[in-house]
């Protein structure tokens, strides 16, 4: 079997192992992505309680200063029907009015704060059943991400443990150049196939990149099978069964 052909067979199995661990990661995104998302709930809920508090504890204070002024009222009411001439009485009049003042300017202020914290309140409300709803999808992303994880298990055993056999039996030169690939970009293919444009013109192309390539490759990989790459992109070309049974002569 040449270099190509076992290189070949271990980007096959690579590709399966890329399958299932793809599987995988996408569960864990999905989870990581619902938890990240209980947090930003939780956290706008922390701060919402925060500023609940704020608005009540300036409410009680504006309710205590209005109880104040309408004690202080009620006693000038005494004073004021205990009054000896009509000028003492206006006297008390006049204060009364201004404490009764200043008690509505209270009254109102604990009023605005209260209507702000039933709003919060209401927000505080939503937010609790959007929490709700997401944590019934973290059970669920949670659930799905053992079960893919226990799915999956022996399958990706099975294939890291043929993977490791067939890289074994790769010549170390070409295995290098195979994991360099691999390292570079993971998300990349390290192997391409070679694709027929036009076979009268001898016209091929490289099957990641979409460059031209030389005939050498095409010609090498059909003769002996040695390792060849793309001058544009330095991907291990191979022939595909269907396209090198096509480029063999007639």
């Amino acid at each position: 079997m040449s270099v190509t052909a076992k290189l070949q067979r271990l980007f096959e199995i690579e590709k399966q192992l890329r399958g299932l661990r793809s599987r995988l990661r996408a569960a864990e995104r999905f989870l990581t992505e619902q938890v990240a998302q209980l947090d930003k709930l939780d956290a706008q809920k922390a701060g919402l309680e925060t500023t609940l508090k704020q608005l009540r504890a300036k409410s009680g204070t504006h309710e205590g200063e209005a109880k104040q002024f309408e004690e202080k009222i009620a006693k000038l009411r005494e004073q004021m029907n205990n009054a000896q001439t009509n000028k003492e009485y206006k006297a008390f009049l006049l204060e009364i009015n201004g404490f009764t003042a200043e008690k509505d300017k209270e009254e109102s202020a604990a009023l605005e704060l209260l209507s702000e914290a039933d709003k919060i309140e209401a927000e505080l409300a939503e937010i609790d059943g959007k929490r709700d709803e997401r944590a019934t999808l973290r059970t669920k992303a949670e659930s799905d991400r053992a079960e893919r994880e226990q799915e999956i298990a022996g399958r990706l055993s099975e294939l890291e443990d043929e993977y490791a056999k067939r890289a074994s039996e790769v010549p170390a030169e070409a295995m290098a150049v195979y994991q360099e690939l691999l390292t570079q970009d993971p998300d990349e293919d390290p192997m391409a196939p070679i694709e027929i444009q036009d076979r009268k013109r001898h016209e091929y192309t490289c099957g990641a990149c979409m460059m031209t390539i030389p005939m050498e490759p095409v010609v090498g990989l059909l003769s002996h099978g040695g390792l060849f790459r793309c001058p544009s992109c330095q991907v291990i070309l191979y022939l595909e069964e269907e396209t090198a049974q096509k480029l063999q002569p007639s």
